[in-house]
């Protein structure tokens, strides 16, 4: 219980460490923009300052065309000396312009790499947020079925990144049959009042209800009385079982809109082994908390004793 409580909060504290990175390289990233702004202010000033030289010779050398006699014999030499003006202003000209254009594609750059790291910091808020909320599920279905828990009838788990209710198959089924105990439907009975609890329709949040086996085939030896002695396969088992928790959560009050039946046959084993411990662990039924499609939630890392 101790481990559990000091390894549930990880997953929030990852995500917290990359939450203050993220941010921290914003702050980079803007302090960067603010010390580029301050340079290109600088260089904007020196090409105004070009550029009015370069206006200032313009002038000039349109005054000169404008004195030209047509009958002086220095009318070629001022004509060369007004080309080489002009191809020389042409090309100070076109380098100014090329510093333009490559100024505002590195703002252009630092940006799209500011939108990014918002996008990101967006991102991480949701998972972070998400990731508290499913952390705040596990601890209070911890308590809520402490007592189930201790007595070895329901483990609180996470397994790929879902929160599970592990539910011992024993408590509910008797061997090879798939019609609900008496002794485990006080168990569902607590588990569909917390999942109201914690999952009303205007959630959003559904449940995977998945019925598990050991591996041997399941028999009713003395099926329903208007059908006679049946043979099951693990798969049939597992789906008749789990979709007799299914139809009693909803009779119970669970809406049907949140709830899946699923059969893992004997496909999903927790115990590898063939002692009678590890396929008794594998005879279970597991509720567990989808993620949304909308985002995706960060493992939870612990599990109740």
């Amino acid at each position: 219980m101790t481990a559990l409580l000091l390894a549930l909060p990880t997953s929030g504290c990852v995500s917290k460490m990359r939450l203050d990175r993220c941010v921290a390289d914003a702050a980079r990233a803007a302090d960067d923009a603010q010390t580029l702004q301050r340079g290109d202010a600088a260089r904007l000033q020196e090409i105004a300052q070009q550029l009015a030289y370069t206006q200032s010779a313009v002038q000039a050398r349109d005054a000169k065309l404008n004195d030209l006699s047509t009958t002086g014999h220095n009318v070629q030499a001022e004509l060369d000396e007004a080309t080489a003006i002009n191809q020389q202003l042409r090309g100070e000209l076109q380098r100014l312009g090329t510093d333009v254009d490559k100024m505002l594609a590195e703002r252009g750059t630092l940006s799209q790499a500011l939108d990014n790291a918002r996008l990101r910091l967006d991102e991480l808020r949701r998972a972070q947020s998400v990731a508290e909320e499913r952390a705040q599920i596990f601890r209070d279905f911890q308590q809520r079925f402490r007592p189930l828990i201790d007595a070895g009838q329901i483990r609180i788990d996470s397994r790929r990144g879902e929160l599970v209710m592990d539910v011992q198959g024993d408590l509910l089924f008797d061997d090879g049959r798939t019609d609900l105990r008496t002794a485990g439907k006080g168990s569902l009975m607590e588990i569909a009042h917390a999942l109201e609890t914690t999952s009303p329709p205007s959630s959003g949040r559904r449940f995977l209800v998945t019925a598990n086996t050991d591996g041997a085939d399941g028999s009713d030896p003395e099926g329903p009385s208007h059908r006679p002695k049946l043979t099951l396969s693990p798969w049939e088992l597992t789906a008749a079982r789990a979709v007799s928790v299914v139809e009693y959560l909803v009779s119970l009050g669970v809406p049907a809109t949140s709830l899946t039946a699923a059969a893992a046959g004997s496909f999903d084993p927790l115990g590898r082994g063939t002692a009678p411990e590890d396929r008794a662990r594998n005879r279970r039924i597991e509720i567990a908390l989808l993620p949304s499609a909308e985002s995706p939630p960060p493992p939870i890392t612990g599990r109740a004793p």
